[in-house]
């Protein structure tokens, strides 16, 4: 008893104490930002330390205030982003979760050494299971009834969106050659998988690096089997995009009103309205629109971002007639505690078949985060091969997810795709070699050493 009073003193001076180190004027500031398609550099955003970085999007930052209100699973304006610990009642999808184990963990209760095994063999994919054997006590059964219960709820098959060509190079310093571009949708196209991403109708002047898109599309309308949509920020663009071959576009909204103003320099309201005269212009030629929400989980000028504000536009940008919405952690921030009250908002208004989750890995958590979602009923996730994007919000930080890593992951599961991780890999040491890099992705470098090696012996 005293022990257990001692530390919780501990734990609250070192909470006192990191309180203080989260600098007043963070709070006050807002960092002016340029175009979307310019995004905002780190030297830009007021000074923080590690701390105070990882306070301020932390669960604990997220928690509701006293005297705000929820009606029913959907968050309202009055609550700041939730943390799964502290909702007075609890969603749909807890009680599932909890319901499912209660059963198998009391009976493991008084178990010495079995649960824990059990938990940590049962990450290791069945043929690891079957060659080796780590403990003896351990039942194949139980293993395989634990599996089923873990993997109860996710999907057989996860479409993956690939956003390299477009949410990837965009952000190079360099411009990519046309004819590189073109031949890397390709090979994407030629690994499998379902969606490419191929670029993006914007003013040249904001993002030079995309301004070859009506040639892109004019060599990829051949490709057979493939989608190829394109971002179309306002009616001029759509109206370009069309005239270049475009059949499937996508628009983007934010979550976060500072950031809203400084990328597209319009609230949210006003970017929903110039939106809603693109899915009408879309509807006449029978073009589907996909929506894209960013921010969240955290905006790099507001902080965390309430759950209420995400589900609001992911309904608008459904009820107007886009086809799919993907909701974007922009500065990669989002852990499964943040991720899971976002989700279970916005699922409140738009059902989960027609959501996509796109993270970027800043803090390595994109995984983890595609974990749960998938867990939570979402079978479409947006990668990049090789990691390609880069976050620019966080000098030196890694951006989008790898596919090439997803890929591995959802295989592991048992989970399709489609896609062929072998022919994947390939395009991503493809555009590396052209751009100069090492790839982004741990499956790829991992996986390439280990061929390497083989080939010494």
């Amino acid at each position: 008893m005293l022990a257990t009073r001692a530390l919780r003193e501990g734990l609250w001076r070192i909470g006192r104490f990191q309180h203080t180190l989260i600098p007043s004027s963070f709070l006050r500031s807002r960092s002016a930002m340029s175009s979307l398609e310019e995004p905002i550099a780190l030297d830009s955003l007021p000074s923080l330390d590690g701390v105070g970085r990882v306070q301020r999007f932390s669960s604990g930052a997220c928690r509701p205030r006293v005297g705000e209100t929820e009606m029913g699973n959907c968050l309202i304006e009055g609550r700041s982003c939730s943390s799964s610990n502290n909702c007075n009642d609890e969603y749909k999808w807890r009680r599932q979760a909890r319901d499912m184990f209660r059963g198998d963990l009391t009976s493991r209760r008084n178990s010495r050494l079995g649960r824990s095994q059990r938990v940590f063999e049962s990450a290791y994919d069945p043929m690891y299971s079957q060659e080796r054997h780590y403990s003896s006590s351990c039942n194949g059964k139980d293993l395989r009834d634990f599996a089923n219960k873990f993997l109860r709820g996710m999907p057989s098959f996860v479409k993956i969106v690939e956003v390299g060509p477009r949410d990837g190079l965009q952000n190079e310093k360099g411009v990519v050659p046309t004819d590189i571009k073109i031949e890397l949708i390709r090979r994407l196209a030629d690994s499998g998988l379902p969606v490419v991403e191929a670029t993006s109708f914007v003013s040249p002047k904001w993002v030079p690096q995309l301004a070859d898109a009506k040639d892109i599309m004019g060599a990829i309308q051949n490709l057979q089997g493939v989608r190829f949509p394109v971002l179309t920020p306002n009616l001029k663009g759509f109206d370009a995009a069309v005239a270049a071959g475009a059949k499937e576009v996508a628009v983007f909204a934010s979550a976060s009103e500072s950031f809203s103003k400084s990328n597209i320099n319009c609230s949210i309201e006003e970017s929903l309205a110039r939106y809603r005269d693109v899915v009408n212009a879309a509807k006449k030629l029978s073009i589907p629109v996909r929506g894209y929400v960013s921010c969240v989980v955290g905006c790099p000028v507001e902080g965390p971002v309430s759950p209420s504000k995400v589900s609001y536009v992911a309904k608008e940008l459904y009820d107007m007639g886009c086809f799919e919405i993907s909701l974007g952690d922009t500065i990669g921030v989002g852990t499964p505690g943040t991720v899971i009250p976002m989700l279970e908002a916005v699922m409140s208004v738009v059902p989960v078949e027609k959501l996509a989750v796109h993270f970027h890995d800043t803090y390595g958590q994109s995984l983890p985060n595609i974990l749960v979602s998938l867990q939570m009923g979402v079978s479409i996730v947006d990668s990049s091969v090789a990691g390609l994007g880069g976050c620019p919000y966080a000098k030196g930080a890694s951006g989008n997810v790898a596919t090439e890593d997803v890929v591995y992951m959802l295989h592991g599961l048992g989970i399709k795709t489609n896609v062929d991780l072998g022919k994947l890999m390939a395009v991503g040491e493809f555009i590396c070699a052209q751009l100069g890099r090492q790839s982004g992705s741990k499956t790829a470098v991992a996986l390439s050493k280990l061929t390497a090696d083989a080939s010494k012996i």
